[in-house]
């Protein structure tokens, strides 16, 4: 499984931006998909997710500007982000959970960069 993040950018407080996660194989429908982020000394941290079954979950820093979905047709997940904060500026990854109920995530993507300038 190979995940490709784009549409990560610069951007001013209060903006938005759209992230893109494209996955191939042909059983995407039957994965859970979850976004994180790292910012530079920190560690790498939850920002939400959605299941196979259209579950969505956030963290609560971000939960009211970000909304994950995901088109299975285009074996694609989003993270829509709006009024970004400085404090969203991170490296954004995607990741594949095969199984819900596993702790950790299978396959990871490279990460798109992600800065919100005050």
């Amino acid at each position: 499984v190979q995940l490709q993040a784009s549409g990560g950018g610069l951007v001013q407080a209060g903006d938005s931006l759209r992230l893109s996660c494209a996955v191939s194989g042909r059983t995407f429908s039957t994965y859970n998909m979850g976004w994180f982020r790292q910012a530079p000394g920190t560690e790498r941290e939850f920002v939400a997710a959605v299941t196979w079954s259209g579950i969505t979950y956030y963290s609560d820093s971000v939960k009211g500007r970000f909304t994950v979905s995901r088109d299975n047709a285009k074996n694609t997940v989003y993270l829509q982000m709006n009024s970004l904060k400085p404090e969203d500026t991170a490296v954004y990854y995607c990741a594949v959970k095969r199984e819900i109920r596993a702790r950790e995530y299978d396959y990871w993507g490279q990460g798109t960069q992600v800065t919100v300038s005050s």
